[in-house]
């Protein structure tokens, strides 16, 4: 089973939702991104539950990005992984140039956050920024690849 860090690429209508113990959160519109860790035993699984959960809305939400993905004002484009045995999620969420949503996925670490607003698609700077930090962290024995797929409605990753 493959293990990393992923990030969720959102796109957003306006809304607030309730996420647990954070309360209520506004959620501008525009997209976010939001850096989570696959390094638990399912590994890169947590990613097709999140997908699953944004698709099929049908799960009790666990963690603050299930109340995002919960809300049919949300809807995941495209996902990265980096495929690593080394923790670097916070790395990740300190790379990312978006503006902070306070709190949001990074209640078990020091970090401000682990979810970034931006107004408009960043893909290309996202891409960039996670390839930059992939290529700090590799070494002959973890390579630290990336992966990038877009999703696409009813049809899934692609």
């Amino acid at each position: 089973m493959d293990k990393g860090v992923y990030v969720l690429l959102i796109e957003t209508k306006a809304c607030t939702i309730k996420a647990g113990s954070l309360g209520s959160v506004f959620i501008r519109q525009g997209w976010h991104a939001y850096v989570g860790s696959a390094l638990g035993t399912g590994g890169f699984a947590r990613v097709q539950r999140h997908l699953n959960l944004n698709r099929n809305k049908d799960k009790n939400p666990r963690w603050h990005i299930d109340y995002l993905l919960l809300s049919p004002l949300c809807s995941v484009k495209n996902v990265y992984c980096i495929i690593t045995d080394k923790r670097l999620e916070c790395v990740v969420a300190a790379g990312i140039e978006g503006e902070e949503i306070p709190h949001f996925g990074s209640s078990d670490c020091s970090c401000k956050s682990h979810l970034f607003y931006f107004p408009d698609n960043p893909h290309k700077n996202l891409l960039a920024s996670l390839n930059e930090i992939s290529g700090q962290y590799k070494t002959e024995a973890d390579p630290c690849t990336i992966l990038s797929r877009e999703i696409l409605p009813g049809k899934g990753i692609v």
